[in-house]
């Protein structure tokens, strides 16, 4: 991918597209493969917000069921099969243990009638391409088999767990990229930092937007037939920009915080209802364990979110009354990150305190013609990992429709920038021997990252032959991250500053702080490659170091209660 804002402002594109999160990317992924020209842009790096502010699950909403969403369960479950088969070295089967408790909701026989509609909801759940993907229904296990997977369960009253399957990520900020790449393979024209300020019109008909570089301050104005609104908790910003100072349909921001810990469950996950602070999730991610999520309305600006030392506290409050086996503290929290989840808001001119626990995961594409009178501009509200691909597949339809072409989606069936796998354990088999010169180690993290462009990867440490061998070593000896992947996320998948390798291109930054030494290693290759000083360097590693600290203060406004269990009441 190569950044060009000025060959941008001179193309006619048939999409702009305001976001480079999934929604953005997805979107810009369907377009391109149904032969429509697409420009994207994003005011900071791609997938830096929401897209990899979330729990890694490809989830069909389980709770859901409570509310009587089954569309949104069909839905779900559909799309996770979907991802698993046009991802597969990034999607993969997780077993989720479910403890039940006496009688109500949290007793097996309630659970068990849930579970089953969740398995006949998911009955095509095994029409995939890798048999190692495949997923059982779920199974009731004994108390005691209960608390030998699990010896932090609360065992006062437990009668037993189920265990069902869920999906999970291995980076979806890696996973939202390769949609951009691929976007960016069939024509698509991409940009991150490029920050739009201002929508043009030709009367009451959309005509593109304005913008700014904010890597050398430039304005640029960007044309296109049609213009989508993927922005997110942003999303309402740019509908009042776009529709002349007020937002025809609204949002609730909803904030979630998760912990990364030591490994605490094995293999299996946990799924918990606290008393305290509803529900949440522990997940063995990459040797670690990921707890989460939070979830309050945020009523500040989205670029001013963040953890404060208060949301972990009050969240191992939290995880601590649900599993009190856990006995964690503050020293056994090794990293934290934060999300807005932008949610669709049914009731704007409600009184009172909005709840974003109870409120729909659903999506809305918004055609504002029929809002606000104006054409050529549509708005992607709501939705989440799962169901990004298919409301993607909605925008392009809607969008299509309004360029009076009517092509089919391709994405269900199209495998992702780096998906042409088959079988992923054979798939790693055959690079370890192909590329027997790197360790095992080395080239499974490749795989994990890159898919089958492992190869593309590799192949710029040969672009310059005199530093090949050095851009082959580990950055740092108990690492398996080569050098090349940090050129190459320079060259070829615009990383621009150290936070956007460090967090979003290589995974360095996701379990917790690399090391100081890790860091120094990342900024002399960055300076090498895009003439850095020893000031630009500082100020690089200063701004991503200051990502693993948390918030001096909260933020005025960010929670509508101290903690969790206020919010989620």
């Amino acid at each position: 991918m190569q950044r060009d804002l000025k060959k941008m402002s001179a193309t006619d594109y048939d999409l702009v597209i305001v976001g480079g999160g999934v929604t953005g990317a997805t979107t810009a992924w369907d377009a391109s493969l149904r032969g429509l020209k697409v420009a994207l842009l994003e005011k900071d790096d791609f997938a830096h917000a929401t897209t990899s502010g979330s729990s890694k699950l490809f989830h069909g909403g389980l709770r859901y069921l409570v509310n009587g969403e089954l569309k949104l369960v069909r839905e779900s479950l559909r799309e996770r099969r979907i991802w698993g088969n046009v991802a597969p070295h990034m999607v993969h089967p997780l077993p989720f243990v479910l403890p039940t408790y006496g009688r109500g909701m949290k007793s097996g026989l309630i659970l068990a009638i849930g579970l089953l509609f969740y398995d006949l909801l998911s009955y095509d759940r095994n029409f995939v391409s890798d048999d190692d993907k495949k997923i059982p229904g779920y199974r009731s296990i004994s108390r005691a088999e209960a608390l030998k997977l699990m010896p932090s369960l609360k065992a006062e009253g437990l009668t037993g767990a189920k265990v069902y399957y869920d999906c999970q990520m291995f980076a979806p900020e890696r996973l939202c990229i390769e949609c951009i790449e691929g976007a960016d393979e069939y024509g698509a024209d991409v940009a991150n930092y490029a920050e739009v300020t201002d929508f043009i019109k030709d009367g009451a008909r959309m005509t593109g937007v304005a913008g700014k570089d904010r890597l050398t301050g430039e304005m640029h104005v960007i044309k296109g037939k049609v213009t989508i609104n993927a922005a997110g908790p942003w999303a309402a910003d740019l509908m009042k920009i776009g529709e002349g100072g007020k937002a025809s349909r609204g949002l609730i921001r909803s904030k979630g915080i998760h912990i990364i810990t030591r490994e605490l469950s094995g293999k299996n996950a946990l799924a918990i209802q606290s008393d305290i602070g509803g529900h949440f999730f522990v997940i063995p991610w990459r040797g670690h364990t990921i707890i989460g999520t939070t979830d309050a309305v945020f009523k500040d600006e989205p670029d001013r979110v963040g953890v404060t030392e208060d949301d972990i506290r009050d969240f191992l409050s939290v995880i601590n009354h649900g599993l009190p086996g856990l006995h964690l503290k503050r020293e056994d929290v090794l990293h934290f990150y934060v999300g807005i989840r932008p949610l669709i808001d049914n009731e704007p001119d409600a009184t009172g305190p909005k709840d974003s626990y109870k409120a729909s995961r659903e999506a809305e594409v918004c055609d504002h013609k029929r809002l606000s009178g104006i054409d050529g501009f549509i708005s992607a509200l709501g939705g989440k990992w799962t169901t990004s691909r298919h409301l993607a597949e909605l925008i392009v339809d809607m969008a299509t429709q309004k360029l009076g072409r009517k092509i089919k989606c391709e994405t269900h069936c199209t495998p992702v920038y780096g998906g042409e796998i088959g079988r992923l354990k054979s798939f790693i088999a055959r690079a370890k021997f192909q590329h027997n010169h790197l360790a095992e180690d080395v080239v499974e993290n490749l795989v994990n990252f890159y898919g089958s462009r492992i190869d593309e990867v590799l192949a710029t440490a040969d672009e310059n032959q005199g530093e090949r061998a050095d851009l082959l070593r580990r950055l740092m000896p108990e690492s398996p991250v080569l050098g090349v992947q940090i050129v190459h996320a320079i060259r070829h998948e615009m990383a621009q500053h150290m936070d956007d390798i460090v967090f979003r291109r290589t995974g360095l930054g996701t379990l917790g702080h690399p090391g100081v030494d890790m860091l120094n290693r990342i900024a002399e290759l960055m300076a090498r490659e895009l003439g850095w000083d020893d000031t630009r360097m500082a100020t690089e590693l200063a701004a991503t170091n200051r990502l693993f600290e948390t918030q001096p203060r909260q933020i005025e406004g960010d929670m509508q209660g101290a903690s969790m269990a206020e919010a989620s009441r």
